[in-house]
């Protein structure tokens, strides 16, 4: 398997998101639609991975990992899984799953315990550093996972070894599955409290992918910090009726919904 030079973009991660959680008739579409555009210029302009077996390739670590649909689509568009493949999610005996599993090709680690992803990205960096690679490990989590105190020791543990090969993205679409964020757990100042680990944070539109793209190219990997860049999304981005809503956390489309939701993402292609 080799790294192809293809491009594609958020609409077209979201149009497979929407056609394969439809075909299964599986829901947290509003989780994986907020992350498309990161997803897709990770894959499509920053990751170097000439292949997975390559001991030298950069490392990605999906720690929302009930937005794997998002994942599977980047990794299809990319040539790195087949369509047969994909046209197995969620089906019985597949390993192509609501949540990615390290047995499949394309996949770092497997995650849904929220929060784990990136105590495992940690570790991936601080391997890294030991055995004098240059790779870098991205990890994308959610707003949320910030709730779970490991998230934090991570942070604290890679701002003491200064890992600048480390990169964490934090999804803050401002939501979770029981209500918004804010309601749950209040999170703010969310920049202020990264800053207080030692970390170099940023602050960008994480559905702007010049935004997105600028920001990771603009890293300084040998400031000797760990990145936190905090992407500020719509959950449900691109489909009208699902922007902001918790429904769309679990929530499966009917026939009509689906209608309408792909037709809202075409139109915008």
């Amino acid at each position: 398997m080799k790294n192809q030079n293809i491009l594609f973009s958020g609409q077209d991660v979201r149009k497979v998101i929407l056609e394969q959680s439809k075909r299964a008739n599986v829901g947290h579409i509003g989780s994986a639609l907020s992350i498309a555009d990161i997803i897709a210029v990770l894959y499509s302009k920053v990751l170097n991975i000439p292949s997975y077996e390559d001991e030298n390739r950069d490392r990605f670590v999906l720690s929302k990992g009930h937005a794997a649909l998002a994942l599977y689509a980047a990794l299809y568009l990319k040539g790195f899984m087949l369509k047969d493949s994909l046209d197995k999610y969620c089906a019985d005996d597949s390993i192509v799953a609501v949540h990615p599993e390290h047995s499949l090709p394309g996949v770092e680690f497997s995650t849904g315990s929220l929060g784990q992803g990136v105590t495992f990205a940690t570790g991936a960096a601080l391997a890294s550093k030991l055995r004098n690679k240059n790779n870098r490990i991205f990890v994308l989590m959610s707003d949320a996972e910030c709730n779970e105190g490991c998230v934090w020791e991570a942070v604290m543990f890679a701002a003491h070894h200064k890992l600048s090969n480390l990169i964490i993205i934090v999804d803050d679409n401002k939501q979770q599955a029981f209500g918004y964020t804010k309601d749950v757990i209040n999170l703010n100042p969310l920049e202020e409290r990264f800053k207080s680990f030692g970390v170099n944070v940023v602050s960008i539109d994480g559905n702007n992918e010049k935004d997105i793209l600028e920001s990771l190219n603009n890293l300084n990997m040998k400031k000797g910090q760990p990145h936190v860049i905090i992407a500020h999304t719509i959950f449900g981005k691109g489909v009208s009726y699902m922007e902001n809503k918790i429904k769309w956390h679990y929530w499966p489309m009917s026939d009509e919904e689906y209608k309408v939701a792909l037709k809202e993402i075409e139109d915008k292609k």
